[in-house]
């Protein structure tokens, strides 16, 4: 990947934010920029000493005209940055340089001539690469973070799902309750809480609305998605439609995708072949297409989770991954008398990406995924 290359990734990833509503006051940020903005973003090499292969220093540029800091700025800025093809890693130091390393695995490697693969394969290598933390960041990529919430059920189940989100983005969290909570939030729910009582500093506290009832019965994986699937401000439904084990139900499709997944790897072994990341053509494109658009989409996902304080976004995500994947899924395996080709091997590696997206959500929700279902 070229600076010119890497000037575009940014000036992409900053009309991303914008049009997410992340970054505000930057105008339109179209070809030309926006109000405010420079035509450019220079990418330079690092200096000797310094991180990664490429710093910029547009974070510092455009925070006046975001009104926000310059380490705000990099911070929206980095997982969106994080989860491009030919991108390992980003750091941010100093007031809010970004500073990139390329992934030189994937053809990244920052030289003019190499070809590298397609953009779909990169980013299917990535997420397989990353695995579980795909779509996070480095440590410290975030300041610290203090959540307060009531001796509620509901409030204590977001704030266990905000504190490993904030903790995948980078940050140091800590958990207080306003009282002791109860023991089966703990045992039932996998609640954790690092301390309770009144603390010395007023704190902002998490206020959803109260769940209706004790969703204990329901078991760990279905009442934290009865819980956290719903916006905050939204009332959660507590019913057993959590447990339907069928297409109707949100929780049954993501956690079933997930299987399919593991599924279609022990069938394709079975038939002598293992996934290899490459292009996908052919009658699957469309579908292909989608699946490949929620996997890269992943990063942005959890750092706007994490800015916004929404496990809800996630939940919504990984449907939304699952209904891709499942469209997607039938023409993975050779059917017939088909023989294994190259287009299977590089379904399956989507495939298998797409149930490494769907773990790891799961897992940023307090929820399992199981291999079978």
């Amino acid at each position: 990947m070229t600076p010119v290359e890497l000037s575009r990734t940014v000036l992409r990833a900053m009309r991303g934010a914008v049009a997410d509503g992340e970054l505000r006051g930057l105008g339109d940020l179209g070809e030309s920029g926006g109000e405010g903005v420079a035509r450019k973003v220079l990418v330079e090499r690092s200096r000797p000493g310094g991180c990664g292969d490429y710093a910029t220093n547009v974070a510092l540029q455009i925070a006046r005209a975001a009104g926000r800091s310059p380490l705000q700025v990099a911070e929206v800025l980095s997982p969106r940055l994080a989860g491009q093809p030919g991108i390992a890693a980003i750091d941010i130091t100093g007031p809010g340089f970004l500073n990139i390393t390329l992934d030189r695995g994937s053809g990244g490697s920052g030289s003019e001539g190499g070809q590298g693969d397609s953009p779909s394969a990169e980013l299917v290598r990535d997420v397989l690469t990353r695995g579980a933390r795909y779509g996070h960041a480095r440590p410290g990529s975030r300041g610290p973070h203090q959540l307060h919430f009531p001796r509620e059920v509901r409030a204590a189940v977001l704030a266990d799902s905000l504190r490993r989100i904030l903790v995948a983005q980078g940050a140091l969290v800590r958990s207080t309750c306003e009282e002791a909570p109860d023991a089966g939030w703990a045992a039932t729910l996998g609640v954790r809480v690092d301390a309770h009582g009144t603390p010395p500093v007023p704190l902002k506290t998490l206020r959803p609305v109260p769940a209706p009832a004790d969703p204990v019965f329901l078991g760990r994986d279905a009442a934290r998605w009865a819980l956290l699937s719903p916006a905050a401000h939204d009332r959660p439904r507590i019913s057993e439609e959590h447990l339907v084990q069928r297409a109707s139900n949100p929780l049954f499709r993501v956690r079933y995708a997930h299987s399919r997944t593991r599924a279609l790897t022990r069938n394709a072994a079975a038939l002598g072949f293992t996934a290899a990341p490459g292009d996908i053509a052919g009658d699957t494109a469309a579908d292909a297409r989608d699946l490949l658009d929620a996997l890269a989409a992943h990063p942005r996902v959890l750092a706007a989770a994490a800015e916004h304080h929404a496990p809800d976004r996630i939940a919504r995500h990984l449907v939304h991954t699952a209904d891709a994947l499942l469209a997607f899924q039938p023409a993975v395996l050779p059917l017939g008398d088909e023989k294994p080709s190259a287009a299977h091997r590089a379904r399956l590696a989507l495939a298998e990406a797409a149930g490494t997206v769907l773990a790891g959500g799961l897992s940023l929700l307090g929820i399992s995924a199981p291999e079978y279902l």
